[in-house]
């Protein structure tokens, strides 16, 4: 394993850009957030907040640290580490160090002018200082500050939280140096991993400008017309944006927030803005939630609540009572296309065009003004609020014409900008825009349709495609569902290597979206495969000789890994030369959950590395492996995969997701020039001595109840794999070729028995979209469940053998089925007994999101596994 203590690393790029160090001024939230992100990108940061008392004067600045390691700020906890604590009292001199200062302090106007001069005392004269604010405007920040100082002074809007939301807006002014502009595009790029969207300085920049629009219009124009929380959330989720709905995310944002925010846009606005139309901080619906105490999750309550029973009311508008939350309407097209929807017409189609036309007038009327083009408002919209399309995308999915022709029967105006959509056949052409914010229509560039087409491909298949690159470099994509490897990738795999050596010079491989690199083995191929021995081992064996041939190509190979690599998808990185991996890719080998282990060469590759860091011991190394590989890890990101081994410490790490492919591509030209590939190799193994040896923790677990024996079966096999069987000859290092057959063997043994069927059989009811469900691994190591057809049946079903840590503690069993017809449900007025002794159950919660309704078992903290409901005797 990595050693933890080491100095944290910079990520890819950041020694050679324009930030050195940074200074955070405000440890709130935002503030901590940011300054959790510099260091995790390795760039040293000074985090200062106001004088705390005189027993701890850096106490304010140390809290905010401690919250975003409470909060997950940090990528890991050794990130922290680069981040220094002060006051603006007695520190306000560590600014001379800084290339970089943002100030995040409360929306105060007199308050940051008031900072600003203590910064414009003690910054660099070429240091760049940026506000965080949200609400305030540039031209007032940089009032009656000095020329040199407004030269260096951006506004960076950050979302919150800094270290997950994409979005960055910049605001600058004619007067800021195009020196300030490319290093805080550079930075805020290359060393802070963000998506940068220019807007103008008009209040609420671009994101929340229209985002808060939608928000106030939507739940204004819901109750006006009607609709439930419920039904107004369903509609609004079919426009792709977050499955909160509107009503949901203003329980998140906090409904006391309204004033505030909605209030201080209002007051900054002109009086013909459409947002006064919809003025939902002097709304009666918001001033009622607020004066009732109903402020959203921060309170427990808003327009939804978690009942007692753990399942979840919803406020009726009309009486202002919570109610049991209605399902889902049945809507047209199922609820995911607009187009559809508003065509059907009724209640639930008249809500959807309003707030669609509504929404497109609304960013028309304001874009030319907040924006440089349609394309900048459609990324902001979409990063910054979580929509899968901003509003001009949106109007396209569902159609100009039809949208100016509607407009035109209700007798509303049909915008310049909007009809000259009509013409172009859309606002966008693919990716580039086709109208201006001002109604031109746009003439793509020559040779732009080339471009975005990429290359020549050579391959082309539902799950692969190979696109020939310059200079002889060629990207593999894994295209496919989840990036799974089934034989048609095998396929191309092998077809693109063995054209190495004639025009062929180097391969990198992709995932075909940012958010996947591969999910390994095709689960429903596998589970298929298992009544089928010979099949299940010729799949296998395609594998190993793919990943094989991989590794051993004479040219290099490059894994740029982005989202999940799961599995296989891990597997395929520890054979590849190097690993360019953004920085919150998740990486893992969870096949002992299911019940195997990694059996494409994983195992082998993570022993080989072990072997290196263990000085070639090979018990020692075999013992680091089994202890990796036994849990199922799952790294949450980037350095987590390597402190676990399953990264080298040496691959570098990407903060941007879009230069992923780019530095792959680099890494991967600067390999060719005297590339061999490595030797084949001979490792050295520990035999049946030491085979005992490594599996005496197991075994210990195992007499002391803390492990099953499915548990001290799968770390068996493992370990006889990591020691080179019962036959292995200690003196001898056995060829790599052996312990890939015993991968092999391994996988096939586990894969015959019945739990591991059992939790195949669960992982694929989670892959279709049916009853997620993980197996309980601690304590019990099981999963016993099959999906009940309905709640009754399931009070009928008996446990099978779950959880042994017995206790009489309370369930949280609340609820007797009532009219599924009526939605009606009733509750106990008592509280159950406790379970007799001899129950395997400990305690429950139900689980909303699945159907019909399944009950999860909370038997440690680290359980998340789902089982049977009790027999009704016990819930009496």
């Amino acid at each position: 394993m990595t050693d933890v203590s080491a100095p944290f690393p910079q990520a890819h790029g950041v020694a050679d850009g324009p930030i050195r160090r940074a200074a955070v001024i405000g440890a709130g939230a935002m503030g901590g957030g940011i300054a959790a992100q510099f260091a995790n990108a390795g760039i040293p940061v000074d985090l200062l907040d106001i004088a705390g008392t005189q027993l701890d004067r850096d106490g304010p600045a140390r809290a905010g640290l401690a919250r975003q390691m409470k909060t997950g700020g940090f990528i890991v906890d050794a990130a922290a580490t680069l981040v220094r604590v002060g006051n603006t009292d007695d520190h306000m001199h560590r600014l001379a160090q800084a290339d970089w200062i943002v100030e995040a302090v409360i929306e105060d106007l007199a308050v940051k002018r008031a900072l600003y001069a203590g910064i414009e005392a003690h910054r660099p004269p070429d240091a760049v200082v940026s506000s965080n604010t949200s609400t305030l405007r540039r031209a007032a920040l940089i009032a009656n500050q000095s020329p040199g100082f407004a030269a260096h002074f951006v506004i960076t809007h950050f979302f919150n939280p800094p270290r997950n939301m994409p979005l960055l807006e910049i605001v600058a002014g004619e007067d800021v140096s195009a020196d300030t502009l490319d290093r805080i595009r550079g930075a805020g790029q290359s060393v802070l991993g963000k998506t940068l969207v220019d807007c103008r300085d008009t209040p609420g920049f671009i994101a929340n400008r229209i985002g808060c629009y939608y928000i106030a219009m939507a739940v204004l124009e819901a109750e006006a017309q009607g609709l439930s929380v419920e039904e107004a959330d369903a509609v609004i989720a079919g426009f792709g944006v977050p499955k909160t709905g509107v009503f949901g995310l203003l329980d998140l944002i906090g409904i006391d927030l309204i004033p505030l925010v909605w209030g201080e846009l209002s007051r900054t606005l002109p009086d013909s803005d459409a947002c006064h139309r919809h003025d939902l901080a002097q709304s009666a619906l918001s001033q009622r939630m607020i004066g009732d105490g109903r402020l959203g999750c921060k309170s427990g309550a808003g327009f939804y609540r978690k009942a007692d029973d753990g399942s979840r009311d919803a406020l009726d508008l009309s009486s202002f009572t919570y109610r049991a939350q209605a399902p889902a309407p049945d809507l047209p097209g199922g609820g995911r296309d607009p187009a559809a929807l508003i065509a059907a017409g009724g209640r639930y189609g008249d809500y959807a065009w309003t707030v669609l036309s509504n929404l497109l007038l609304y960013t028309i009327e304001v874009g030319a003004g907040i924006a440089r083009d349609s394309a900048s408002i459609d990324t902001a919209i979409a990063l910054g609020y979580g929509w899968r399309e901003g509003p001009f995308r949106q109007a396209d999915r569902v159609g100009p014409g039809l949208i100016a022709a509607r407009l035109a029967d209700q007798g509303r105006p049909v915008p310049p900008l909007l009809a000259a959509a009509v013409t172009a056949g859309g606002f966008f052409h693919g990716d580039v825009p086709a109208v201006a914010l001002d109604g031109t229509i746009l003439t793509r560039p020559k040779g732009d349709q080339a471009r975005r087409s990429g290359r020549a491909a050579i391959i082309s298949s539902d799950v692969a495609r190979v696109d020939e690159g310059e200079d002889g470099i060629a990207c593999l994509r894994l295209t496919g569902k989840m990036g799974v490897f089934s034989p048609a990738v095998f396929d191309a795999l092998d077809e693109t290597l063995s054209q190495a050596g004639e025009w062929l010079k180097a391969l990198v491989i992709c995932g075909g979206t940012p958010r996947v690199f591969s999910a390994g083995a095709d689960l429903a191929l596998f589970a298929g495969l298992i009544d089928n021995p010979d099949a299940l081992e010729a799949y296998l064996q395609r594998g190993h000789s793919s990943f094989t041939a991989l590794r051993y190509a004479p040219i290099p190979v490059v894994s740029a890994v982005c989202g999940l690599a799961l599995g296989g998808g891990c597997e395929l990185a520890l054979h590849s030369d190097a690993v360019i991996c953004h920085a919150e890719a998740r990486l893992g080998l969870p096949e002992t959950r299911l019940g195997i282990l990694p059996g494409w060469g994983g195992t082998t590759r993570l022993y080989q590395r072990a072997l290196d860091r263990c000085g070639g011991d090979p018990q020692a190394a075999a013992g680091q492996v089994l202890d990796l590989l036994l849990p199922g890890p799952v790294a949450a990101n980037a350095r987590a995969a390597q402190q676990q081994g399953l990264l080298r410490v040496g691959d570098p790490v990407v903060m941007p997701v879009g230069e992923v492919d780019r530095v792959a591509r680099d890494v991967a030209r600067g390999l060719i020039d005297g590339y061999a590939p490595p030797a084949r190799a001979r490792l050295p193994v520990c035999g049946a001595e030491g085979l005992a040896a490594v599996l005496e923790a197991p075994r210990a677990d195992h007499r002391a109840g803390r492990v099953t024996d499915h548990q001290l079966e799968i770390a068996e096999d493992l370990a006889a794999v990591l020691t080179g069987g019962a036959t292995a000859d200690p003196s001898t290092p056995m060829p790599e070729v052996e312990l890939l057959a015993l991968e092999r063997a391994a996988v096939l043994r586990m894969a015959a028995r019945q739990e591991t069927r059992e939790r195949m059989q669960v992982a694929l009811q989670g892959q279709t979209g049916g009853f997620k469900a993980e197996f309980c691994r601690i304590p019990c190591g099981k999963l016993q469940f099959s999906t009940p057809p309905s709640f009754n049946e399931a009070q009928r079903k008996t446990p099978v053998s779950g959880c042994r840590r017995l206790s009489g503690s309370r369930p949280r069993l609340r609820m007797r089925p009532g009219n599924s017809a009526t939605g009606q449900r009733r509750r106990r007025t008592q509280p159950p007994r406790p379970f007799p002794p001899a129950a395997p159950w400990q305690s429950f919660h139900r689980c909303r999101s699945s159907r019909p309704q399944a009950w999860f078992c909370r038997c440690s903290p680290q359980s998340t596994g789902r089982h049977r409901m009790p027999p009704r005797a016990w819930r009496r």
